[in-house]
């Protein structure tokens, strides 16, 4: 399942990516959220369904995961690179019955050495709270999806809102083999700029700040 918005200069590059990484078994969901390019001409041509939804990733992943016909759900950002043989690892992962969801461990696609320190706390905070977040690859049964309402339909933060209610059922597996995914928000904003800001959100979320008024922080502009 893989929410996008006005990708059209990578999406099919990473589409290739994702289907590598993909059996036959797997069902390659595209949801388009509006794009004013051409990522929903060629997102159509490179997946197995395409569909239009509001933009917003909680919005257009659950408009997703209600067309999906499988009993495992994956979601991943059209800027990430899932490892070699990801459905079988998902599927092992999965075929523990103290474990209905997880993650991967992540590594940021840049070289500088401050992003080796970044993906490492990433992995390690998310193992330890059971807090995962977008970029690392969600997977997730079905049933426990649809069971707590799947996404929660805010702004930003989602994916920690799901978190929260996933881990009153069960501890996600974190995945040791890597995902890979953009650093161009870190560089493009500066590393320990980025990073005070993402705790400076997640500080405020924690707080009970409204998440739409956190997405006009973290994308700069009224989304």
């Amino acid at each position: 399942m893989v929410p996008v918005l006005n990708e059209g200069p990578t999406i099919k590059k990473f589409l290739d990516a994702l289907r590598a990484a993909c059996d036959t078994r797997c069902e390659l969901i595209v949801v388009d959220g509006g794009s004013d390019d051409d990522t929903a001409v060629l997102a159509r041509d490179g997946s197995d369904r395409l569909i239009v939804s509001p933009r917003g990733r909680a919005s257009q992943m659950n408009a997703g995961a209600r067309e999906a016909s499988g009993d495992i759900l994956c979601f991943v950002h059209a800027d990430s690179i899932l490892p070699r043989h990801a459905a079988t690892l998902i599927r092992e992962s999965l075929s523990h019955p103290e474990r209905r969801w997880g993650r991967f461990d992540v590594r940021l696609s840049g070289e500088h050495p401050l992003l080796r320190v970044v993906e490492a706390l990433m992995n390690v905070r998310s193992c330890l709270t059971g807090i995962c977040t977008g970029d690392q690859g969600f997977f997730i049964e079905r049933q426990l999806f649809d069971s707590v309402g799947g996404f929660p339909e805010i702004a930003l933060m989602e994916d920690i809102a799901l978190s929260k209610l996933l881990r009153k059922r069960s501890r996600p597996k974190c995945v040791r083999q890597r995902l890979i995914t953009s650093s161009r928000r870190w560089e493009n904003h500066g590393i320990l700029r980025t990073i005070l800001l993402m705790w400076k959100l997640r500080l405020l979320y924690f707080f009970g700040a409204d998440p739409a008024h956190l997405a006009k922080k973290y994308y700069g502009r009224d989304d």
